[in-house]
């Protein structure tokens, strides 16, 4: 009996199967594609859900943000949004919890052409905006105007600095730099009444009279807002072989 159950016992299991050794594909899936797979996968599902960046190619918002620079982007200001996922130029949110506000830099999606742009909310739903001879006007009431810190002034090169004009705009929430160019032909310095849509916000460039803004795209979808700018992180200067702006980077958007 004793020898009968140690024959058993040292006969091999039908069920266990010897180990394979992994072949040339299978060790470089397991070893490198795989975990490189899962770390990309979750860096560019947090630029799709919680925070991006934007670079800055033109100077439709001088003084506030400079060519070469490159804004944080909070995508989670107003909303959480479906990731990967944008039809006609808009994403889905999953919730929201608050709507862009007078005076926000936001990032969104152009109308028609889907253009991702940066400009600053200057009239919700529902508001009436006007522009007369260069003056915000919202609901009657207008903005005033006074004069700029020098600092935020020499963010702009010299030479547009010699034709430029620098005021501080302030209406409600909004309080920022805006740049105007007296000498140059600008077609909407003069706009509207405008009633907003419901559902829409519109957008100025604080470079009033070099922005192609929504005095001539239209106004934006709520939902093609992709979230709200308030820092610099990094900014180079295209017109000095991309050097470093130091002084710019974690900037604070005013």
């Amino acid at each position: 009996m004793t020898q009968t159950m140690n024959t058993i016992a040292s006969k091999p299991s039908i069920d266990r199967q010897p180990d394979q050794p992994m072949g040339f594909w299978g060790k470089l899936w397991v070893e490198y594609l795989k975990p490189f797979l899962m770390v990309a996968l979750v860096l560019t599902m947090a630029r799709s859900m919680f925070i991006d960046w934007n670079d800055v190619p033109t100077g439709s918002m001088k003084p506030t943000i400079v060519e070469g620079d490159r804004i944080l982007v909070n995508k989670l200001a107003y909303d959480l949004k479906i990731p990967y996922l944008t039809w006609d130029n808009e994403a889905f949110p999953i919730f929201k919890w608050s709507d862009p506000k007078p005076g926000d830099i936001v990032i969104f999606f152009a109308p028609k052409t889907g253009t991702r742009l940066v400009k600053r909310v200057a009239a919700g739903p529902g508001d009436v905006i006007q522009i007369v001879n260069e003056k915000l006007i919202v609901n009657g009431v207008e903005a005033s105007y006074g004069p700029l810190q020098q600092n935020i002034a020499n963010q702009v090169s010299v030479g547009e600095r010699a034709i430029a004009k620098f005021e501080r705009e302030k209406l409600g929430t909004l309080n920022h730099p805006v740049m105007l160019l007296p000498g140059r032909y600008s077609p909407a310095r003069d706009f509207g009444p405008f009633t907003v849509p419901a559902g829409h916000y519109f957008m100025l460039g604080d470079n009033r009279d070099n922005s192609a803004d929504s005095r001539f795209i239209g106004p934006v979808p709520r939902n093609s807002i992709v979230g709200r700018a308030s820092r610099v992180a990094v900014s180079v200067d295209p017109s000095n072989s991309y050097a470093p702006r130091w002084s710019r980077f974690f900037q604070a958007l005013p």
